[in-house]
C-alpha cells in the first residue's frame, strides 16, 4: 500500500507544471498573440491603402469619362476637358476640376477659399483619412526615363474626342505647349505603416493599379 502511495504521488508530480514552465508557455502565447495582432493590424492597413489607391484611380477615370463626354461645368459650353489635380504640399487631398477658366490643362483657382465657376474650375476634392497620403510624384518625358525628383504636382487633363491623357508637371501647361507633354505619371500613395501602391496614367490614357515592391 505504501508503494502505491508513493508511485501515485510521483505520477502527480510528474503531470504537475513547474512555475518556470508555466512562465515560458505563457511567455510564448504572448508573443504568438502579438505577432498576430501586428499582422492583422498590417494586413488592415494594406487593404485600406488599396481602397484608397482604387478610389483615386476612378477619380482619374471619372475625370476621362467627362472630358470624352463633353459634361458641363457652370455655365461652361461643353468644351471644356476635364481632369486631375495632385499636389505634394496638400499630400492628402486631390481634386477633379474642368478645365474652363483658362483652358491650359492645369488646374486654375484663384479662390480656393470660396469657389466658384467663375474664379476656379473645382468640379470635386477628395481627402484621404487616417494618415494615408501621396508620397510622390512620378513622371516620364518623351524619350526619357521615370523622375520622381522634385516634382510637385501634376495635372492629367483629358479632352475629346480622344481618351488620351495629357500630362502636365509642376505648372508647365502641356495643352499649350505640347512637346512637354509627359508619357506617363506615377501617383505614390503611402498608409502610416509605409506600405505603397501606385496609380499610374498613360498618355494613351490607361489607368493602372499597381502593388509597389517592399
Amino acid at each position: 500500500m505504501a508503494f502505491y502511495s508513493i508511485r501515485r504521488q510521483h505520477q502527480l508530480r510528474l503531470r504537475a507544471f513547474t512555475l518556470v514552465e508555466l512562465l515560458v508557455v505563457t511567455a510564448i502565447m504572448v508573443v504568438i498573440t502579438s505577432v498576430v495582432l501586428v499582422s492583422n493590424g498590417r494586413f488592415g492597413g494594406v487593404v485600406q491603402l488599396e481602397n484608397f489607391t482604387y478610389d483615386v484611380a476612378l477619380s482619374i477615370r471619372q475625370a476621362q469619362v467627362y472630358g470624352i463626354s463633353v459634361a458641363r461645368f457652370g455655365a461652361n459650353t461643353f468644351a471644356a476637358g476635364f481632369g486631375t489635380h495632385f499636389d505634394i504640399s496638400s499630400s492628402n487631398t486631390y481634386a477633379v476640376f474642368s478645365d474652363s477658366l483658362t483652358e491650359n490643362g492645369l488646374y486654375d483657382c484663384s479662390n480656393p477659399t470660396n469657389p466658384t465657376p467663375d474664379n476656379c474650375e473645382l468640379v470635386e476634392t477628395t481627402t484621404m483619412t487616417g494618415g494615408y497620403y501621396i508620397q510622390d510624384l512620378c513622371t516620364t518625358p518623351p524619350n526619357g526615363t521615370e523622375n520622381c525628383e522634385g516634382i510637385t504636382k501634376v495635372d492629367i487633363v483629358f479632352i475629346r474626342p480622344e481618351p488620351d491623357a495629357w500630362i502636365s508637371v509642376s505648372d508647365t501647361p502641356c495643352v499649350l505647349q505640347n512637346g512637354s507633354c509627359q508619357t506617363s505619371a506615377r501617383i505614390i500613395l503611402a498608409s502610416p505603416r509605409w506600405d505603397t501602391m501606385s496609380i499610374v496614367v498613360g498618355a494613351n490614357g490607361q489607368i493602372t493599379v499597381r502593388r509597389n515592391a517592399q
